[in-house]
């Protein structure tokens, strides 16, 4: 910095409380900690959601059991003339590679069985996490919950593949295609699975970050 000398010494770390100040979780604007909302988006400030997990773990626990019937339940139900067949998604998933399309089928597994089991994992990991003493690996954690919140976007390309599926196979007249039971169940899922994830607060994972290794910091 111009005017200062830099002496190889770490500058001693200040949090946002330390210094009077609380940070609005939406817009990311500093404001001087006891201002009520937010003066640019009206957010409500708070220092810390001490309600957060609660939240988090009632969300989660909604979503973990609407995604057991999701799997349970037929995803597409297939008319073709008399005949009736309806699959779920893992079987959806084997049907599609037995007739040679390995990289829908993988796709299809990924996002319907591997991000959203891994969601559930990492936001459970997260919530248990902030509670443990000296849980340490305060930066990875962090880069897991970005990843949580990044990969949500595509949480629902199953429901997209049945809307397009039904969309496209009911112009051929003798075949029909209809979502299952499956695919409100998913989507309730995934709902309650992002509201989870939204609801943790991250700043949590920094109250016990303490560099020079003085103990829990008051964040």
């Amino acid at each position: 910095m111009v005017g200062m000398e830099f002496t190889g010494t770490p500058t001693p770390t200040v949090t946002a409380r330390e210094a009077g100040l609380v940070a609005c979780t939406r817009c990311t604007r500093a404001w001087p900690r006891g201002t009520p909302t937010c003066g640019r988006c009206g957010a409500k400030l708070v220092s810390r959601d001490r309600k957060s997990l609660q939240r988090v773990w009632a969300l989660w626990l909604v979503g973990f059991m609407a995604y057991i019937p999701a799997n349970l339940y037929p995803m597409l139900s297939t008319q073709q003339l008399l005949q009736v067949h309806e699959s779920t998604i893992i079987g959806g998933a084997v049907e599609l590679a037995q007739y040679g399309s390995w990289g829908v089928a993988g796709i299809i597994l990924f996002a319907s069985v591997v991000i959203p089991l891994g969601k559930f994992w990492a936001i459970a990991f997260l919530a248990i996490s902030v509670r443990a003493e000296n849980s340490g690996r305060h930066h990875q954690r962090l880069w897991l919950y970005e990843v949580v919140e990044y990969i949500g976007r595509w949480s629902m390309i199953d429901i997209f593949v049945v809307a397009i599926l039904s969309a496209l196979v009911q112009l051929q007249g003798l075949v029909s295609i209809q979502p299952g039971p499956a695919a409100f169940f998913f989507a309730l899922s995934v709902i309650f699975t992002m509201l989870s994830a939204q609801a943790f607060d991250p700043r949590m994972i920094w109250d016990a970050y303490d560099p020079e290794n003085e103990g829990p910091s008051d964040g």
